[in-house]
């Protein structure tokens, strides 16, 4: 069973300034944990109960004191689900080092200020998908280790790097005239008819704001997802993690 210690640690891992003091982050449910120590994230902690003990396939060396056997009363406790799961995974945060040389020959994903936990683990997931492997991240978006991006990524942030860091600094260390800075905007060209490059940075904004102006200077390339029928009442706008799928799916379209 778990231990006061225990559960006050693990409770307190639902708050950010916790999180980053222990490096530790929580995930639920038995497709995303298990997923996450497929891909070598280390463990701290693996609490189940009984019955997920006895039905799992998941192969792990933990040893003794990092394998807790408990019951859905103290799972209850830990949980930040109103439906808790059978099992729980306390995981150290991985080292997010990025490639340098890879973001220079690929695109990456770049994201002004977006708050909605389940929109940065949305974009997550589609990144993974379309096999972009750095998502970089102004100070101000959502924790990437909040509990409800988390369980939105669905594994995928063992794919993933992402890196939080001022934007504009970044943009400048890249952009050259080989290298294109791409966002979405209404007065932009129409995806469907660009040109559009193997590399670069895709620029999504904040779900209220858009792309910041200082960011927009930098913008090379602008885009525009057009609604159907053009011309016609439609939705204001496209949820930042649509959008972001349909703008991916697009990049990709154009290597076959």
């Amino acid at each position: 069973m778990l231990s006061k210690n225990q559960i006050k640690l693990i409770s307190s891992l639902q708050k950010k300034k916790f999180r980053d003091q222990y490096q530790l982050f929580v995930a639920e449910g038995n497709k995303l944990v298990s997923d996450l120590i497929e891909a070598k994230t280390e463990i701290e902690y693996l609490i189940h109960t009984k019955e997920w003990y006895q039905e799992s396939t998941i192969s792990t060396t933990l040893k003794a004191n990092q394998i807790i056997e408990t019951d859905s009363i103290q799972i209850k406790k830990i949980s930040s689900l109103k439906t808790p799961s059978s099992v729980i995974g306390v995981f150290k945060m991985p080292s997010q080092k990025i490639d340098e040389s890879l973001v220079q020959e690929s695109l990456s994903i770049v994201l002004d200020d977006v708050r909605d936990p389940g929109n940065l683990g949305t974009i997550i997931r589609v990144a993974d998908w379309f096999g972009i492997k750095h998502i970089f991240c102004s100070p101000d978006t959502v924790d990437l280790y909040n509990s409800k991006v988390i369980q939105a990524t669905m594994g995928a942030i063992s794919s993933v790097k992402v890196c939080y860091t001022p934007l504009k600094n970044l943009i400048l260390n890249y952009k050259n005239t080989d290298f294109p800075i791409y966002g979405t905007f209404l007065e932009g060209d129409i995806i469907y008819k660009c040109e559009l490059a193997k590399k670069g940075f895709i620029i999504m904004g904040n779900e209220g704001k858009g792309v910041s102006p200082e960011i927009q200077e930098l913008v090379t390339n602008k885009l525009y997802i057009p609604d159907f029928p053009c011309g016609e009442a439609a939705s204001e706008s496209l949820n930042v993690s649509v959008a972001t799928s349909i703008i991916c799916s697009e990049f990709r379209r154009k290597e076959f």
